[in-house]
């Protein structure tokens, strides 16, 4: 506790004591907040305990939560330092609220002090940001208090940019803030995506502000009233839409033109690197149109050559959260890669297969990238469907990417053929042809609280923005050429949700490559000088959908070739499988470290992998181990989970201790007992190795708990029909019986060299 006579603690009585999330870093004592702005943190020692012992953690905080000024205190006096210039040494008391305030803004400004009388908007306290949200939320509005015209915040997949944009929004509203500097009207603040899900996740992101100040611009809507909407405070639409609207004169005559070009007062252009700031893009007509506004970007991806433009355009980011950073912070899930190849991902045609539609090349050899695209082989979809609905919990939620907007109907149809679920509405496609239908099946899979749709197949649309955090699997079916997309997608899995520790992806088409990309974690290169070209305009679905900051050629349509497998060709198809255990960055980890993110370290209950041997092989020191497991929290429910991450159902609980401890791999409760089996047939008679034969059935088919010595009698009742003496009369008096079988379990767990 502070001592109030000596060190004011008064002061800590005006402002506001918050405890930054757990989750998300080591927890400072104090946070202080004066005028809803994190001013200092304060690191709270023990009475008896030096009076700097707390200083290197009150510099950590500080240097997380960007904050200058961080005090160290015993309750007997006061250390302060001074983040900035670096000055440091023990004070007579905590300096007051406004002198915190005026030592850290030493200049005066009217708009930061009136974004800082807005309070973030927590709904009833519901709902707290994150700290690097906070960062960002003050880095962006100190840059529209100092009247920077462009503005650009970087931070990875999952870390909420949504949530920030909606809090600059309330900050600005509230504030009266607008482009004639002059707090005399609320500002006109344009969200503009370039897809129709990412306008509509905002918007509804957005419910806080009063149902009048909030517009979404359609193009029906527009069409239906003959002119575009103007009441209102935020709107939100697509690029797409601003840059249709009927011509006039026989010349283009886009919406957004039917605005004056000072009407929006700040634009926030959402995935800023895939469309408005590209030089190459018609869109970048639109920002360049309404140039007097301040200009917000948000992006996901760090610079790269494929996007500098947009760098060049906003300027370096006023703040960058990074996937590495939000992985230390704990705000982004590890995930397991399950690399998957058959021996049909390559395909070349032979006499006895059939083609059913277009033209197949007889010398040609088919590879990944061609199939669904070019060439159909229903046969291998079906296979590849029936291999990931045998892998994955058919009761969590499954996003699966396809080659095309055909494939994943064909998929969709695929799985509710193959479902264990007889909800009809298990599976689902989400694609532009799937329309207003599509996105309400979207908005049911988002919503936590259902469970149907369980599944949602797609093409293009969903690789990127799609905010649903309760995502376990992604399944990838089609190949991810772009670098950018494939974190996009990536990011679709990191987010965080109750009960969720990981996520798995099922890569059938060699996309785990990127991670061996030096760009994946790399610096970027300066981009080449290019000349501006006319792009095709893309429509708000999944064909020419940019998805790395250009768009993409549309080819011409071409029939699809459609192939029916010889007579018995499909059963031939077999498929391997290895898996391995990545951060959310892209950087692969141990099995035992991948456990030890989820669920801490193993303790130290044996030094080697001999004496968990020798504690396994007897049912009573097997029971003190995993007692002892239980009560530093690896009890029966965390052990059996580890056993599914790594995919070890079917084995022994000690090859999971082993895998994880020891790197060992793991084998199945049958090879085992076959292999223990050998030897036990030496060592004891013949009704004894019937007996124990039983037991090992009960074991491959129940696991180890069957061979806990209190299982004894019930599977001597259960093999002998209830009669204990016939058991007696083969196998010989009780406590022969019980050597017989505590004695054979050494046999089990031996080690084969």
């Amino acid at each position: 506790m502070l001592n109030a006579d000596i060190v004011g603690a008064p002061t800590l009585i005006t402002m506001h004591l918050v405890i930054p999330n757990a989750h998300a870093l080591a927890v400072a004592d104090y946070v202080l907040i004066y005028r809803n702005t994190k001013l200092a943190v304060v690191e709270a020692k023990a009475w008896d305990e030096p009076l700097t012992l707390g200083v290197a953690q009150a510099k950590d905080y500080a240097r997380k939560l960007a904050i200058r000024f961080t005090y160290s205190s015993n309750g007997q006096g006061v250390y302060g330092i001074d983040m900035k210039e670096g000055a440091e040494g023990e004070l007579p008391r905590f300096p007051t609220p406004d002198e915190l305030w005026a030592r850290t803004f030493t200049e005066q400004n009217l708009w930061r002090d009136r974004f800082a009388a807005v309070p973030f908007e927590d709904r009833g306290g519901y709902f707290q940001g994150r700290y690097y949200q906070d960062i960002a939320i003050e880095r962006t509005l100190e840059a529209v208090a100092a009247d920077k015209q462009r503005i650009l915040l970087t931070l990875a997949t999952g870390t909420g940019k949504t949530f920030i944009a909606f809090q600059i929004a309330w900050k600005l509203f509230h504030a009266r803030w607008n482009l004639s500097r002059e707090p005399g009207r609320r500002p006109r603040i344009l969200f503009l995506a370039d897809r129709n899900i990412l306008a509509n996740q905002a918007y509804n992101s957005f419910s806080a502000f009063q149902e009048d100040a909030l517009v979404r611009i359609s193009p029906d809507d527009i069409k239906k009233k003959g002119r575009v909407p103007k009441n209102g405070n935020i709107f939100f639409t697509i690029f797409q839409t601003f840059m249709s609207g009927p011509p006039k004169d026989g010349m283009p005559s886009p919406y957004f033109g039917d605005y004056p070009p000072d009407f929006f007062d700040i634009i926030i252009i959402d995935e800023c690197h895939r469309g408005g700031a590209n030089d190459e893009s018609e869109w970048r007509w639109i920002l360049e149109y309404f140039h007097k506004a301040v200009q917000l970007g948000l992006t996901a991806t760090p610079k790269r050559k494929y996007n500098a433009d947009t760098y060049a355009y906003f300027g370096e980011p006023v703040f960058t959260y990074s996937l590495k950073d939000g992985i230390n912070d704990g705000f982004l899930t590890p995930f397991r890669l399950k690399q998957i190849s058959t021996t049909l991902d390559e395909y070349l045609y032979t006499p006895g297969d059939t083609v059913i539609e277009g033209n197949v090349e007889e010398k040609k050899l088919y590879t990944i990238s061609e199939f669904n695209k070019i060439l159909i082989i229903p046969e291998r979809e079906r296979e590849l469907v029936k291999i990931f609905m045998e892998l994955i919990n058919q009761n969590e939620k499954t996003l699966i990417f396809c080659a095309s907007q055909d494939h994943a109907l064909a998929v969709r149809d695929l799985i509710n053929e193959m479902k264990n679920n007889k909800d009809p509405n298990y599976c689902q496609r989400v694609t532009a042809d799937d329309g207003v239908l599509g996105e309400q099946h979207l908005r049911d899979f988002q919503d936590n609280e259902k469970t149907t749709p369980t599944i949602l197949t797609t093409s293009q649309k969903l690789s990127t923005g799609v905010d649903a955090r309760n995502i376990r699997n992604i399944v990838l079916l089609r190949p991810v050429n772009s670098m950018i997309e494939f974190k996009q997608i990536i990011g679709r899995g990191t987010r965080l949700y109750d009960g969720k520790d990981y996520f798995t992806i099922y890569d059938f088409v060699k996309a785990h490559h990127h991670f061996n990309d030096p760009e994946w974690d790399g610096e970027p290169l300066e981009p080449e000088p290019k000349e501006r070209q006319p792009v095709l305009k893309p429509d708000d679905g999944d064909q020419g959908q940019p998805t790395d900051g250009h768009t993409e050629p549309v080819d011409e349509p071409r029939r699809k070739a459609k192939v029916k497998l010889a007579d018995g060709k499909a059963r031939t198809i077999q498929h391997m499988m290895m898996t391995t255990f990545w951060h959310p960055d892209g950087t692969p980890m141990t099995a035992q470290k991948f456990m030890e993110m989820l669920f801490g370290k193993l303790p130290d209950f044996f030094k080697d992998e001999a004496e968990l041997r020798t504690i396994w092989s007897a049912p009573d020191t097997r029971k003190k181990l995993l007692d002892g497991l239980a009560e530093k929290g690896f009890g029966k429910e965390q052990l059996t989970e580890m056993s599914r991450v790594i995919d070890a159902e079917k084995s022994d609980i000690f090859d999971v201790l082993a895998h994880v401890a020891y790197a060992l791999p793991p084998i199945t409760r049958e090879e085992r007992a076959l292999k223990a089996k050998i030897i036990i047939s030496t060592h004891f008679n013949t009704k004894q190795a019937v007996f124990i034969d039983f037991v090992l059935s009960h074991y491959i088919s129940v696991g180890v708990d069957e061979l806990n010595q209190d299982k004894l009698t019930p599977l001597l009742r259960l093999k002998y029909r209830n009669s204990i003496p016939d058991a007696i009369r083969d196998l010989g008096k009780p406590e022969e019986i019980g050597q017989v079988f505590s004695g054979f379990q050494k046999y089990l767990y031996q080690d084969a060299a």
